[in-house]
């Protein structure tokens, strides 16, 4: 699910992330200790660690597109991708779970960190629940019209989608710098598809175009969702408003396995047509939430959009060799665009009045 990176791309006050995948506890207990100890500050934290996790999201980011393609036999999918989808939210509830268990051992139970709620708090999450469910499986069916590389630079169309929806929705102030970075951000994503190997202009057909503007759209709605449910309690723990999302979000991929696959299921198993890539699959998926948490924790946004860069050139490089993808002048000038239009956006917000 998407809208981690939504959240971290908008915030511009500096705060602590609050986004419903950004806080996932304390991924190594090592560095509370060094923390308390006074050695290192929030700020400045150790550069080791700061290496670690800035290596493991570009490597997760890049790799998404590349097991998705790669768990494709002979152009289709064995597996349903509706049980993988499933397996995804799954292990995210997992992992909330494993966090909030952390949390309750050394502070206690308390009103905020508690899993017990009310409907009203919890009759919130089943929409942004569904906009993830369709923008997640949409992200498989992407890929009829779609290589990876392509796919990687296509996603960034979300962020326009999450600026002007912020905009109208949160009144968000955009700055003349990012509305300036979303123009070389459309640019930078035609130009790495235009082909001069055949009549057509561009290499992804007008499908893919489409299923990339609704994904963008619905990550970017989902999100803007997302922050003002967690604006209207703040001081609710994270994991436990993960929790419930991933609950509403397992809930509504066993209804799409029951509407579309539940007599393959029924008949070859849940978890039929897995392969070691599948599986690999799966797993990246859940990690990069976590991923993007430790950034944001022990790193900063810069970080991130270098992430997201380097990430769009490794897709493109190993698919070279997986897939016979041809890295051509176009891809590469396009690929460069989209990367200073992601900075550009970063560095452009609107500072708050002091």
């Amino acid at each position: 699910m998407e809208y981690r990176r939504i959240k971290d791309q908008d915030d511009d006050d500096g705060k602590p992330h609050t986004d419903l995948e950004s806080q996932y506890g304390k991924p190594f207990s090592g560095i509370d200790n060094v923390l308390n100890s006074g050695a290192v500050s929030i700020k400045k934290p150790n550069w080791k660690l700061k290496s670690v996790v800035t290596l493991a999201l570009t490597l997760l980011t890049s790799s998404q597109a590349i097991l998705i393609v790669w768990s494709k036999r002979a152009g289709k999918y064995d597996y349903s991708v509706t049980t993988a989808n499933f397996s995804v939210e799954a292990l995210k509830c997992v992992f909330s779970l494993v966090a909030l268990l952390r949390i309750w051992k050394s502070e206690g139970v308390t009103a905020d960190n508690k899993l017990a709620t009310t409907f009203d708090e919890v009759s919130v999450y089943p929409i942004p629940a569904l906009l993830y469910l369709v923008k997640n499986l949409l992200q498989y069916y992407i890929f009829a019209y779609v290589d990876a590389p392509a796919y990687q630079i296509l996603k960034n169309l979300n962020i326009i989608s999450t600026g002007v929806l912020y905009r109208i929705i949160l009144k968000k102030k955009l700055s003349e710098i990012q509305w300036a970075a979303f123009i070389l951000l459309c640019a930078g994503c035609t130009t790495a598809q235009l082909n001069s190997t055949s009549d057509r202009v561009l290499q992804t057909p007008f499908q893919g175009w489409l299923m990339a503007i609704v994904m963008a759209l619905l990550s970017g709605f989902a999100g803007v969702y997302t922050e003002a449910i967690i604006k209207k309690r703040p001081s609710r723990n994270i994991h436990v408003q993960n929790f419930w999302l991933y609950i509403f979000g397992m809930i509504f991929n066993i209804i799409a396995i029951c509407v579309q696959d539940y007599n393959e299921v029924m008949n070859k198993g849940f978890f039929h047509g897995y392969s070691f890539i599948t599986v690999c699959m799966i797993l990246n998926h859940a990690l990069s939430g976590i991923a993007v948490s430790m950034v944001m924790k022990y790193a900063d946004n810069i970080v991130k959009v270098y992430s997201t860069s380097v990430a769009m050139l490794l897709t493109a490089i190993v698919s070279v060799f997986l897939f016979s993808f041809h890295l051509s002048l176009a891809f590469f000038l396009g690929s460069t665009v989209v990367s200073v239009s992601v900075y550009l956006h970063s560095i452009g917000k609107i500072q708050p009045q002091k």
